[in-house]
């Protein structure tokens, strides 16, 4: 593989993370800027390498064409916050991600500003503690009657994919969209199912190395506690209808 194939998969990396130039200089300590790298004006640094496989796991023989086997490990990608903001005090902050700032979230993953730009809070409870979280806006009913359009959501980063539960709901960042989702993995594969609760939508299927960060949800702040109940029962009136139409067609062949 000719040289410049190593510069061309260098800023294949970047703009898979979403970075700009002088973000992910920064993040891999490549210096003030990697545009010098990009244009084959320099070789990649040994520490810059370095950073990649410990960050991102990046498998230095595919980086240098000699292998295609691009992550070392797929299974221990970093899922964890590229971006965390604190406050005046230290703290770290609660990121809060509305519908509208969703759309640019996958495409400012590495953009500290932008991040900075965005409302944040804290909360003063134990549960909030030792650990990366952040708030995200429900946008739509794949997660019907769980979480309802507009209501919000706090997650705890992960990044330990061993610790999944088909039984949790997750926050999927991946490079041009947010996902809430539960998770089912496949066994002896990299891949993962994107599983909705409402039953009306079919699961995604998806690479981790897709994946650009992964938030726990925990908690949820809702305004309208009277109108769960009646949707959980409409649900569950609607669930039944399709399953006596399956039968029915069933008894019908």
């Amino acid at each position: 593989m000719p040289i410049e194939a190593e510069f061309k998969r260098f800023k294949q990396i970047r703009e898979e993370l979403n970075f700009t130039q002088s973000a992910f200089a920064e993040q891999i300590g490549a210096g003030v800027t990697t545009a010098d790298i990009e244009r084959g004006r320099t070789r990649i640094p040994g520490q810059v390498v370095k950073e990649l496989l410990k960050q991102y796991n990046i498998n230095p023989l595919w980086l240098f064409g000699e292998s295609e086997q691009k992550y070392l490990n797929p299974g221990k990608v970093s899922t964890g916050p590229s971006v965390i903001t604190i406050d005046n005090t230290g703290k770290e902050n609660i990121v809060l991600v509305s519908a509208k700032a969703a759309a640019g979230y996958p495409h400012n993953i590495g953009d500290a500003r932008w991040f900075e730009s965005l409302p944040a809070f804290t909360i003063p409870l134990p549960e909030y503690r030792n650990a990366s979280f952040r708030g995200f806006q429900v946008d739509g009913d794949s997660m019907m009657p769980v979480l309802h359009s507009g209501e919000w959501i706090v997650s705890r980063a992960v990044d330990d994919w061993e610790n999944l539960s088909a039984k949790r709901m997750y926050v999927i960042i991946t490079a041009d969209s947010i996902l809430v989702k539960k998770i089912r993995k496949d066994k002896g594969s990299t891949y993962i199912n994107l599983i909705s609760i409402n039953p009306e939508y079919d699961p995604i299927r998806l690479d981790r190395s897709e994946i650009r960060e992964l938030w726990q949800v925990n908690s949820k702040i809702t305004f309208d506690l009277e109108a769960d109940m009646q949707d959980v029962s409409l649900q569950n009136i609607h669930q039944q209808m399709k399953e006596l139409k399956e039968e029915v067609r069933k008894l019908a062949r």
